[in-house]
């Protein structure tokens, strides 16, 4: 799984027309053996009526409409195209974890990777079934030369599957992939490449994005890194000025302080020395955090490769079940990264997440061992020379209501709640989306309200906020809209488009967003922004 990027997509002006073309007929004979791949998708096609959405979280209408292969767009620089690599890098499993995948997406990230993949770097492909209900949806791709299905007795969630599947990996090079993917040309070259030269290197590619509705190939940014805020909430930001200055060639490796985690290449001896994965995680969510800190803090260093892209399918929502709910599984997982390797740090974690705190999280003894055996270094030295753009974020609300308010006229005046809804400060935010007959509005306000009972207002607060998700600060952007972009102007005159909080007075309790004159917005945009926002002092 693979955390949203859509805000940073985009087309550079430097990407070259080339496309990547399929496979002639004679080739696909080679590449899929006695596979019938025609049987295979034929016998899991929509039904006419149904919601093409309903099952896997994007339209699978458009997916099977696909097929099996496709050419795209060759979004890699220009310079990628004229690097050498050594020829006798060594070959690697892909491994592959899945829980009732789409048979369209499956296939076509399989096919991908065969067609798009030097023959002699690809030792094997390993394609872990997380007990989907139809076994046939593997079971019946183990005829394609390559390819290895091993099937879970039960569900074991992404963690525990990739363990098994780099537990029986017969190539000394591991590369994790998702299975709703589309890897570009070239890709796995300069990953393997990386790894060859210094076995401590985790190294990722750059993410482009596949649409979910209509499958669309795009192009994402070269210039981002993976970061997080307090609560553990991954983000792609921008590559700090300092190390985008250093970069000479555009085609170098980017340092990065955590890996999103759906795809990456590694070493299996450093895979296995560093404890593989934290398997009391659950499911998904959080091990990224926890491999990355590990990696780090433990002699390693994770990169972004820009000469290496892989095309994802980014889901508005999860498709599956999570036995304790999605919030409590990430919870857990998180917590048990925070508890491990922050050290004093993790009181941010619980301040930015304060349903964390009493939530079980099971024993970390074992993990708490591997970092002395490993003889690790401190997370104060994670954020003095991995990540020190981390702020240190005081944090005024951390449970509440976000509401704005509308008026149709003068004299009419309506509150709608948009943002996290709790009963106490200490449980799990729930969100409610707003009526559907509002659509445009000519005045608004925003305002940060803290439950009663569950969050007093600091008497002394006198000083303005800037509402902010990790990095990025709520400006606005003409006279209709509202976006989110780096902030500007810390510890100096803020620009008056960036949006920010005022008290409204020591017994309100409320905070109001000094936004008030004639704005036209749409309220759906209003909420994509919004979510996830956490008030810091500037």
């Amino acid at each position: 799984m693979l955390r949203k990027i859509h805000e940073y997509v985009n087309t550079p002006l430097w990407c070259p027309p080339q496309v990547t073309q399929p496979p002639r007929v004679e080739q696909q004979g080679q590449l899929l053996g006695g596979f019938d791949e025609k049987a295979y998708l034929a016998a899991k096609q929509l039904k006419p009526g149904d919601d093409p959405y309903r099952e896997h979280a994007f339209n699978l209408q458009e997916s099977d409409r696909l097929g099996s292969e496709r050419a795209i767009r060759d979004t890699r620089h220009y310079r990628c195209a004229s690097l050498n690599y050594d020829t006798d890098l060594p070959s690697t499993s892909i491994i592959i974890t899945f829980h009732n995948e789409a048979r369209s997406t499956l296939l076509r990230t399989i096919k991908s990777v065969l067609m798009r993949s030097p023959p002699s770097l690809i030792q094997e492909i390993i394609l872990i079934d997380d007990f989907s209900s139809d076994s046939e949806d593997c079971q019946l791709l183990s005829q394609i030369p390559k390819v290895r299905c091993l099937r879970n007795g039960r569900r074991e969630g992404l963690i525990r599957s990739r363990v098994r599947g780099a537990s029986t990996a017969s190539a000394s090079i591991l590369t994790f992939l998702d299975s709703h993917c589309e890897v570009n040309a070239d890709w796995l070259q300069p990953m393997i490449q990386r790894v060859k030269e210094d076995h401590t290197r985790v190294v990722s590619p750059i993410i482009d994005v596949i649409s979910l509705d209509n499958f669309a190939y795009l192009a994402a940014s070269a210039d981002l890194r993976g970061g997080f805020d307090w609560s553990l909430h991954f983000k792609w930001e921008q590559i700090p000025i300092e190390q985008k200055m250093a970069r000479s060639d555009p085609t170098q490796a980017i340092r990065t302080p955590v890996i999103a985690g759906g795809i990456f290449v590694m070493d299996k001896s450093w895979f296995n020395h560093l404890g593989q994965y934290d398997t009391h995680m659950d499911i998904w969510g959080g091990e990224n955090f926890e491999l990355s800190f590990r990696v780090w803090m433990c002699g390693g260093s994770l990169e972004i490769l820009p000469c290496s892209r892989v095309g994802h399918v980014f889901r508005k929502r999860h498709p599956y079940d999570f036995p304790e709910g999605n919030a409590l599984t990430y919870i857990k997982n998180t917590r048990r990264a925070a508890e491990v390797w922050m050290d004093e740090y993790k009181q941010y974690y619980y301040s930015a997440r304060p349903s964390a705190q009493g939530k079980a999280f099971g024993s970390i003894a074992d993990r708490l061992t591997l970092r002395r055996k490993l003889n690790c270094k401190p997370f104060r030295w994670y954020m003095e020379n991995v990540y020190p753009e981390l702020r240190y974020g005081t944090f005024k609300l951390s449970c509440g209501s976000l509401v704005f308010s509308f008026v149709f006229n003068t004299n009419y005046l309506s509150r709608v709640v948009i943002g996290p809804i709790t009963e106490r400060c200490d449980s799990i935010p729930q969100w409610r989306k707003p009526v559907n007959s509002i659509h445009l509005f000519s005045l608004i306000g925003l305002s940060l309200l803290p439950l009663i009972g569950s969050l007093r207002v600091p008497e002394q607060e006198a000083v303005s906020s800037v509402l902010r998700q990790g990095g990025l600060c709520l400006e606005t952007r003409g006279t209709d809209t509202l976006g989110l972009a780096e902030c500007r102007g810390i510890g100096a005159i803020r620009p008056q488009s960036q949006v920010r909080t005022l008290p409204l007075g020591r017994d309100s309790g409320s905070y109001t967003e000094s936004l008030n004159y004639g704005l036209n917005l749409h309220w759906f945009d209003l909420l994509g922004f919004i979510h996830n926002l956490m008030t810091y002092v500037m």
